[in-house]
């Protein structure tokens, strides 16, 4: 069982110039709390944008490069080896970026979305979420406050 984790914006916007668009304290810590000890799998300018391998995770990026190295990671050349590598994680999680998620819903057993509720200008998006196939199973509504600019909701998705 694999998991998709990602915080996308009203009109599905995922980042701009390989960075995030926004900074919700609260997102971060949800992510950090969900993925640690379980392995996160992205593309190579996902952890790019990251800098660095995420502590107390076993990180593995998807390149086409057979020359890319990262210190402290695992690199595959396709999802289908990504997923291989984490056969014996009950619950990895494919963290981004677009291209990949793209790649692996289709597959995935599981969204971890936080909905930015906000439009914003983008360059990267999340593919839509056919709910012909999705079926929210979770739903927390936030307001925004001193730490979280937007207001936000995390909505969890199983296949249906």
């Amino acid at each position: 069982m694999f998991t998709i984790i990602a915080a996308i914006a009203n009109n599905n916007a995922l980042g701009k110039n390989n960075d995030l668009i926004w900074h919700l304290p609260a997102d971060l810590k949800r992510f950090k709390t969900t993925t640690t000890g379980h392995h996160i799998i992205m593309g190579r300018n996902t952890f790019e944008s990251i800098g660095k391998p995420l502590p107390n995770r076993t990180t593995v990026i998807i390149s086409r490069n057979a020359d890319y190295i990262a210190e402290g990671c695992i690199i595959v050349d396709s999802l289908e080896k990504a997923l291989e590598v984490a056969k014996n994680d009950e619950t990895p999680f494919i963290i981004g970026g677009a291209q990949i998620y793209e790649q692996a819903i289709s597959i995935a057993d599981k969204l971890d979305i936080t909905e930015v509720h906000h439009t914003f200008d983008a360059d990267v998006f999340f593919p839509e979420i056919d709910k012909n196939i999705w079926k929210e199973s979770n739903r927390e509504l936030f307001k925004a406050d001193e730490k979280n600019k937007f207001d936000y909701s995390f909505v969890s998705y199983t296949k249906k």
